[in-house]
C-alpha cells in the first residue's frame, strides 16, 4: 500500500525542494549586482567579469544531464544533499578569495553543486506527488519559487553590498545552502530507479563535453563574432559531440538518456517551449536591468525592487497555470502564455527615457510575468508527465538543460543584436570631434559612454559631454527596442510551435509511464483484472485509463 505523508510533511517536502531550486535561481542573478564592486575591489577586467558569471553557467550546463542520470541511479536525496554541500563549499570559498581567478574557480565549484541539486529537486517532487493534480500543484509552487528567485537575487545582493563587503553575498548563499540541507535531510524521502542499471560512463562523458562546448560557443560568440572561424568551429564541434552522444545512446544497453523520449511530442514541444521562454526572459532581463540603471538611473537595489512585478506575476501564474493545464490541457495554457509573453515584449520595445514606471512599465512586467508563469511551469509539468517516474532525474535534467541553454543563448543572441544596434546608431549620432579616448569608450557600452560623458563635463567640455550622453542614451533605447522585438518574435514563434505540436491532453499512459515512487510507494503488483480495464477517463482529478504497453 502507498506510504501516506501528513499534510505537514508534504508541505515540508515542497518547501525544502522549492528552496533548493530557489537558491540556484538567486545565484544566477545575485552576482550581477556585485560586478562593479569586483572591478574596484579585485581589479577585475571585463573578460574576467564575464567569466565570473559564465563559469557557473558553463559548468552547470555541462554536468546537468549527467547529474540527473546519476541521481536516478545513486539516489535523488543523496545527490541533492551532495550538491548542497558542494554549493555551500564553493560559496564559502568565493567569500574568502583574494583574486578574480580564485573567484572564477569558486564559481565553477558552485556550478557543480547546482548541477547536482537542480534535477534532484524536480525528480523528487514527481516521485512524492504521483497523482497528476497534486503533481501539477507541486510543480507550480516549484516554478513559482524559481521565478521569484530570479528577481530576488538583485534585491538581496544590492541590500548586502550597501551594508557589507562584496564577499557577503557568497557567505549568505553558503549559510542558506547549509540551512536548506538540514531541512532536506529531515523532511525529504529518498527515491531512485529501482532497476539501478550500470552507469553509462560513455554517455556521461559525451553529454558533458557536448553541452560544455555548445555553451562555450554561445558565451563567446558575441566577442568572437557569430560568423568567425572560432565560433563556427566551436559550435560545429558541439553539435558533432551531441550527434555522437545520441548515436551511442541509441545503441547502449543502459543509456543515460532515453533518446526515444523526444519522439513524444508532449516531451519535445514542452522542452522547446521552456527553452524559448527562458531565451526571451533572460535576454529581456539583460537589457531591462541596464535600462533601469543607465536610463532611469535607479540603484542596483532599486533595480532589483522594480523587477518584483515580474517575480510576483510569475509566482502566481505558475501555480494557476499548472492547475489550468490539468483542466483544459497544456496546449492552450502554454501557447496562451507565450502569446502574452510576446505581447509584453513587443510593448516593452516602445519605452523611452520618460516612460512612467508605475503606470506603463509595471503593466508590461505584469503581463510578461504572467506569460512566463503560464508557459514555464505547465510546460515543465508536461515534460515530467511524459517521463517514467524511475527516470525522473533525467527528465528533470533535460528540463534544466533547456532552461540553461535557452537562457544563455538569449543573453548571447539578444545581447549581441543589441550591441550591434547600439554601436551603429551611436556612430551616426555621436558628436563630432570627441577626444579619441572618450569616443572609444562610448562604443563599448552605454555605461562606458555615460562615464565618458561625466569625465568630459568635469573637464570643462560640458556641451560635448551632454551631447555624448544624449546620443548614447538614444542609441541604447534603439538597441533595447530591437532586442525586445527579437525576443517577442521568438516568443510568438514558440506560441505557434506549442499550438501546432503540443498535445491538448496527455495520451493514455502505459504502465511504464505511470507516475510511481519506487522508494516512497510500495511496489504492489497490478491485479490482472485491472490491466486493460478502463478505470475512468482523465476528467476527474484522480482518474486515469490504464492500458497495456
Amino acid at each position: 500500500m502507498e506510504t501516506r505523508f501528513t499534510a505537514r510533511r508534504r508541505a515540508a517536502i515542497v518547501l525544502a525542494l522549492s528552496l533548493s531550486a530557489f537558491l540556484i535561481s538567486v545565484d544566477v542573478t545575485i552576482v550581477n549586482v556585485a560586478l562593479p564592486t569586483l572591478v574596484r575591489a579585485l581589479g577585475a577586467t571585463t573578460t574576467q567579469l564575464q567569466w565570473v558569471v559564465d563559469a557557473y553557467s558553463l559548468v552547470f550546463a555541462a554536468l546537468v544531464l549527467a547529474a540527473g542520470s546519476l541521481s536516478d541511479r545513486q539516489g535523488r536525496k543523496g545527490t541533492l544533499l551532495a550538491g548542497l554541500a558542494v554549493f555551500a563549499s564553493g560559496s564559502l570559498a568565493g567569500a574568502l578569495v583574494n583574486t578574480t581567478t580564485e573567484l572564477i574557480a569558486a564559481r565553477g565549484v558552485m556550478g557543480i553543486g547546482a548541477a547536482l541539486m537542480f534535477p534532484s529537486t524536480l525528480s523528487l517532487l514527481v516521485n512524492v506527488f504521483t497523482e497528476r493534480g497534486e503533481r501539477a500543484k507541486a510543480i507550480g509552487l516549484w516554478g513559482a519559487t524559481t521565478g521569484v528567485g530570479i528577481a530576488t537575487g538583485p534585491i538581496v545582493g544590492g541590500w548586502m553590498l550597501e551594508r557589507f563587503w562584496w564577499g557577503s553575498i557568497f557567505g549568505f548563499m553558503a549559510a542558506a545552502a547549509a540551512a536548506i540541507a538540514v531541512l532536506v535531510a529531515r523532511a525529504v524521502p529518498t527515491s531512485r530507479d529501482p532497476r539501478t542499471p550500470p552507469v553509462d560512463w560513455r554517455g556521461f562523458g559525451l553529454s558533458s563535453a557536448a553541452m560544455a562546448v555548445l555553451i562555450l560557443g554561445v558565451i563567446e560568440a558575441p566577442d568572437w563574432g557569430w560568423g568567425s572561424a572560432a565560433t563556427v568551429s566551436t559550435m560545429a564541434a558541439g553539435v558533432a559531440l551531441l550527434v555522437l552522444f545520441i548515436l551511442f545512446e541509441l545503441r547502449a544497453d543502459h543509456p543515460m538518456l532515453d533518446v526515444g523520449l523526444f519522439r513524444n511530442p508532449r516531451f519535445t514541444a514542452a522542452s522547446g517551449s521552456v527553452a524559448i521562454s527562458f531565451f526571451a526572459l533572460q535576454g529581456f532581463i539583460f537589457l531591462v536591468t541596464q535600462y533601469f540603471q543607465f536610463i532611469k538611473t535607479f540603484s542596483p537595489l532599486g533595480t532589483g525592487v522594480r523587477l518584483l512585478p515580474v517575480a510576483g506575476a510569475v509566482a502566481i501564474a505558475s501555480v494557476v497555470g499548472t492547475k489550468l493545464a490539468v483542466r483544459v490541457g497544456n496546449k492552450v495554457i502554454v501557447a496562451s502564455g507565450l502569446v502574452l509573453f510576446a505581447a509584453a515584449l513587443l510593448w516593452s520595445s516602445t519605452v523611452s527615457a520618460s516612460t512612467s514606471y508605475p503606470i506603463i512599465i509595471v503593466a508590461q512586467m505584469l503581463i510578461l510575468g504572467t506569460g512566463m508563469g503560464l508557459t514555464s511551469a505547465p510546460a515543465t509539468e508536461a515534460i515530467m508527465g511524459a517521463v517514467p517516474a524511475a527516470k525522473a532525474g533525467v527528465g528533470s535534467a533535460v528540463n534544466d538543460a533547456t532552461r540553461l541553454f535557452g537562457g544563455t543563448l538569449g543573453v548571447a543572441v539578444i545581447g549581441s543584436i543589441a550591441a550591434s544596434l547600439y554601436s551603429n546608431r551611436l556612430a551616426s549620432t555621436a558628436p563630432a570631434h570627441l577626444p579619441a579616448q572618450a569616443a572609444s569608450a562610448a562604443k563599448a557600452s552605454v555605461g562606458a559612454a555615460l562615464i565618458a560623458s561625466h569625465i568630459l563635463s568635469k573637464a570643462g567640455l560640458t556641451q560635448a559631454g551632454q551631447a555624448l550622453a544624449n546620443s548614447a542614451s538614444g542609441a541604447f533605447l534603439h538597441s533595447l527596442a530591437g532586442g525586445c522585438v527579437v525576443a517577442g518574435s521568438v516568443a510568438l514563434a514558440g506560441a505557434i510551435m506549442a499550438a501546432l505540436f503540443l498535445p491538448a491532453r496527455p495520451k493514455q499512459e502505459t504502465l511504464e509511464q505511470l507516475p510511481s515512487a519506487p522508494d516512497v510507494v510500495s511496489r504492489r503488483p497490478v491485479r490482472p483484472a485491472a490491466i486493460g480495464a478502463s478505470a475512468a477517463t482523465e476528467n476527474g482529478p484522480h482518474s486515469r485509463t490504464v492500458v497495456l504497453p
